[in-house]
């Protein structure tokens, strides 16, 4: 275990899981590979979508909104998106199927209803911190691993203010799924992630396997 390095698992919540009410195709099948790392790391932490119902995101909340438009939300454009993570709703809730023993802190993200926020460090403008980027520095952390839901929001935006941040990075690509509004979307996002620095890897690089 590398005392320096941190796990961060991205909003691995009903909702973002078949079944829920923004679904990422094939999501559940990184719930395993979650599982499985955590053991390779001293630190780990969890983020979760935790929306008010008024939220400026959800297409529910503009009349005539469809689900996949893109408005201005005070002053930034904005995909709406179906009501989902709704605090404190089972849709909001981590996967029962998700090992949580070992994580050490939560924080929680899109909570103001103006403004959304794909990065587990800051909202989308940069406006407002979630509080993730000083403690991994308390805790002397120079490098994070990212996997979670989805390739192509959360963990790209993510990867990227952490490479911004001065973090080395690695995105656990065979932990990750996206939305693919359009079908390249997830490839697309992976290229943006290494162009940026960060180094694209596999969970059996970190996993420790019978021989």
């Amino acid at each position: 275990m590398n005392a320096h390095a941190a796990l961060i698992l991205v909003d691995l919540q009903n909702d973002f899981l078949p079944g829920g009410a923004l679904a990422v195709p094939d999501g559940d099948a990184v719930i395993s590979v979650a599982n499985e790392v955590q053991q390779a790391f001293d630190l780990v932490v969890a983020t979760q979508d935790w929306h008010p119902r008024d939220h400026g995101s959800f297409a529910a909340n503009h009349p005539g909104g469809k689900i996949g438009d893109v408005v201005d939300l005070n002053g930034l454009p904005q995909i709406l998106w179906p009501v989902h993570c709704v605090q404190s709703t089972r849709g909001a809730e981590f996967t029962p199927g998700l090992r949580t023993d070992r994580i050490r802190e939560i924080f929680r993200k899109g909570t103001d209803p103006r403004i959304d926020s794909y990065s587990t460090f800051f909202d989308n403008a940069h406006r407002r911190s979630t509080g993730l980027a000083d403690y991994l520095r308390e805790r002397n952390v120079r490098e994070v691993a990212i996997m979670g839901l989805a390739t192509d929001y959360c963990v790209k935006f993510s990867a990227l203010d952490a490479r911004e941040l001065g973090f080395e990075v690695r995105v656990i690509e065979d932990g990750c799924r996206g939305v693919n509004l359009k079908p390249s979307d997830s490839a697309d996002a992976i290229e943006e992630m290494r162009r940026a620095g960060a180094a694209i890897v596999s969970s059996r690089t970190m996993v420790r396997r019978p021989s």
